[in-house]
């Protein structure tokens, strides 16, 4: 009698799947390196400004200074909302809302107050990218303020995004250390391949959907705590081991002997140290040694050597920005509303190149359910 051979193991979550091509980010896993369009990610966040990355990302290399000028005053321009959006803040988001939340019905609401909305050639979507890039962190420094029961502050329209932001948040000018650790923390997220928001966005716009339905399909993916959402959680794990009186060596064994997960810790791709936390350590040390508050450092570093030596997992990029936004006074669940402000570049970026020569994306599922059913009589069904 002859036997069916068994179905080969499908590709859980499609790990290892190849998609499609892409000309914006390259991720060797096993060195642990991490390139956007060729330059490595450590050069860039200390030679390379954010807004000379979202260059980069849309237009395929380094700006010039007549092209970063321009590119800087395009955003500097765009960064107002109109006041519809800001009434809509005050008056019809709860102030206890998840921001992410409230900036993915935020986003999608500038669809309405762009005129060039649904307009697909290459020129008019390069200035959306430019516009939503510039818009998110006025929106999410509003509803901050708002919930806090503050008056929104408008964008200086000066300066850097991370400048104008930290302002609009804190309603203070940061000086030049915190823009500069803000400003490379938006390099170090602003792209990272096919990953679970990025793959969202180009399927939808791979429909030929507009550039907004695209993006607020990738901040609900970021969102999850399996993605975006892992930051916020790293830091809460670290404010209760503060407050629990456990060591960080009791906490991390106690983890393990249960078999639970730690956030911050492992990567789908990396399986070294991601390069981003690499920079991100550096930072936190530089933060912690400045504010005279070792703890956080301390902790992170004992938690992530001893996983590291019983599990072989290493940290990736949620596991010490946290604790840099932490230390910058960056309320914790703003985290990945931040992540989102940096990654809209490679959202962006990803949907220009995806429409350079479009192709819908529609893979296959195996079916392995059953096949020989027929429908009974109501009376028959148990």
């Amino acid at each position: 009698m002859s036997q069916t051979a068994p179905a080969p193991k499908k590709t859980r979550g499609l790990e290892g799947v190849t998609a499609l091509d892409t000309e914006l980010s390259f991720i060797d896993g096993q060195k642990g390196e991490l390139l956007y369009r060729g330059y490595d990610i450590r050069d860039l966040a200390k030679n390379a400004s954010f807004e000379e990355t979202a260059y980069l990302l849309w237009k395929g290399d380094m700006p010039n200074q007549a092209q970063l000028d321009e590119v800087t005053a395009d955003l500097q321009a765009a960064r107002p909302v109109h006041s519809d959006l800001l009434d809509h803040l005050r008056h019809h988001t709860p102030k206890d809302a998840n921001p992410m939340a409230a900036m993915r019905t935020a986003l999608s609401m500038l669809a309405a107050y762009d005129d060039e909305a649904d307009v697909m050639d290459a020129d008019a979507n390069y200035r959306k990218a430019v516009r939503i890039t510039a818009k998110l962190p006025t929106l999410l420094a509003a509803f901050d303020r708002i919930r806090k029961g503050e008056e929104p502050l408008a964008p200086k329209q000066t300066g850097s995004t991370a400048f104008d932001f930290l302002y609009m948040l804190t309603g203070e000018e940061p000086g030049p250390a915190a823009e500069e650790i803000m400003d490379a923390a938006l390099v170090l997220h602003a792209e990272h391949g096919l990953n679970a928001s990025t793959f969202a966005c180009r399927v939808i716009g791979a429909t030929l959907s507009d550039m907004y339905s695209a993006v607020v399909g990738a901040m609900g993916a970021l969102k999850g705590p399996l993605h975006g959402g892992a930051n916020i959680e790293v830091m809460k794990t670290l404010i209760a081991l503060d407050k629990s009186g456990e060591t960080a060596q009791e906490f991390v064994d106690r983890k393990l002997e249960k078999k639970e997960k730690i956030m911050g810790i492992g990567h789908r791709v990396y399986k070294t140290l991601d390069p981003r936390a690499v920079i991100l350590r550096g930072m936190l040390q530089g933060l912690s040694e400045e504010k005279g508050e070792m703890k956080w450092l301390e902790m992170s570093d004992t938690i992530r050597q001893t996983v590291k030596d019983t599990k072989g997992l290493d940290a990736n990029v949620d596991f010490y920005s946290a604790s840099v936004y932490y230390l910058l006074g960056i309320e914790t669940d703003l985290y990945t509303p931040i992540f989102a402000i940096s990654r809209m570049t490679g959202w962006t970026a990803h949907l220009l190149e995806q429409w350079e020569d479009n192709r819908l994306i529609r893979p296959r599922a195996e079916y392995v359910g059953p096949r020989d059913k027929t429908v009974a009589a109501v009376a028959d069904r148990g």
